[in-house]
């Protein structure tokens, strides 16, 4: 019964695989007002400068720009507010751990519904250095020139 969920992307970090090393992912839930819900079924969220803080024992998410919902007048709230990500307390300490000893951060990568309820996945990672991104370049170039001759070959 599981395995026929429906997920529906709502926005994805494609940044983040560029920029970090992803170890470890997480399923998080987020703490939304109605309004917000509305604008994310139209699709208006946006990942790319938001960041997860871990503070007091609880994980928000800072930075995630939700655009306001067209019909929401005074219940609107602001764009771009600290929005509280619903975690086990066992994953918290987990991440809290990572990033204080092993020079781990913590980014979103993709926010999208499940069933009715917003998840956003978020990753334990390790910063890239500008080698290593030339290196991933490199290698995504080679694969596809690869697979290219591959295929002329075929014909």
């Amino acid at each position: 019964m599981k395995d026929d969920i429906k997920e529906k992307l709502i926005a994805q970090n494609k940044k983040a695989y560029h920029d970090y090393f992803i170890d470890e992912t997480f399923q998080a839930g987020i703490s939304l007002v109605g309004t917000e819900v509305k604008s994310m079924r139209a699709g208006r969220c946006n990942l790319k400068e938001s960041f997860i803080r871990i503070d007091g024992g609880e994980a928000f998410i800072e930075g995630m720009h939700v655009s306001p919902y067209s019909h929401g007048n005074i219940f609107n709230q602001d764009p771009v507010r600290r929005r509280r990500l619903l975690l086990h307390k066992k994953e918290i300490n987990k991440l809290q751990a990572a990033v204080n000893q092993e020079g781990y951060t913590i980014v979103p990568l993709k926010i999208y519904f499940s069933r009715s309820y917003v998840k956003l996945d978020i990753a334990l990672a390790k910063g890239k250095k500008l080698y290593d991104k030339r290196d991933a370049i490199a290698k995504k170039t080679q694969e596809r020139d690869a697979a290219k001759d591959f295929r002329q070959r075929i014909k």
